[in-house]
């Protein structure tokens, strides 16, 4: 198996602070996979074998209800962990990965889970930073969907992804990678009709433009106004 270079994770927020002898060590268990657009990286309920970091790409976290319903949990980018289901205490996925486009992964396997956060303590340390942040983003969710009206809601969810996700174009912030107003309507809980009513009207407005699969952010203030939230600057 070729040996990955240190270099590919050095600068990722899960190996923040970690020596470059220690990186070494923590790629020689990882192989590099890639899932093409559509494609699961694992499904809710699968035994949780590996985990995962996202190199390039995008990865659309899909949560399935009791009743069978779908909901976008998250959007994965590229330099997050996803998979880490060992870190929230479950033996099993607790929800499907999607690649939203075609995706380059790192791959460990969770046999060398234990030890690889009792050897190294700074990977342990950023893992569970990103557990809590994840945890708190849930929890503000869970708000939104309470007291936010469905305008805010979506206004939210288009703010997070520029921030997340954004890259800078002359048309403004280009959440970049496919995504669709059926993914924005599942992210917030509102049907379909209503966030492509509440697109046009924001095209219209100069506030957004969207084409096929593709959302920018032209506007970022007055967006963040309707969003009414503490998402934070675009």
């Amino acid at each position: 198996m070729t040996k990955l270079d240190p270099s590919l994770i050095q600068n990722l927020p899960p190996f923040a602070g970690i020596t470059d002898a220690d990186l070494k060590l923590l790629l020689e268990p990882a192989k590099s996979i890639r899932v093409k657009k559509g494609d699961h990286v694992f499904e809710q309920g699968e035994e949780a074998g590996s985990f995962f970091l996202l190199l390039d790409g995008a990865v659309r976290v899909v949560k399935i209800t009791p009743i069978g319903e779908q909901i976008i949990a998250r959007f994965i980018a590229p330099g997050e962990l996803l998979g880490i289901a060992l870190a929230l205490g479950f033996s099993q996925y607790p929800a499907n990965a999607v690649a939203a486009a075609d995706c380059v992964i790192l791959e460990w396997p969770n046999s060398i889970w234990a030890e690889t956060i009792a050897k190294f303590p700074t990977f342990s340390t950023n893992t569970y930073k990103i557990v809590g942040a994840r945890l708190q983003e849930t929890q503000e969710r869970i708000v939104e969907m309470a007291t936010e009206r469905v305008e805010q809601r979506v206004a939210n969810a288009l703010v997070k992804l520029s921030k997340q996700i954004g890259r800078k174009t002359d048309d403004g912030l280009l959440i970049d990678f496919p995504i669709s107003r059926q993914d924005i309507s599942e992210m917030t809980g509102t049907t379909l009709h209503t966030v492509s009513r509440l697109l046009s009207r924001w095209e219209q407005d100069g506030i957004v433009k969207s084409g096929r699969q593709k959302i920018t952010v032209s506007n970022g203030d007055t967006l963040l106004q309707i969003a009414g939230s503490h998402s934070g600057a675009v």
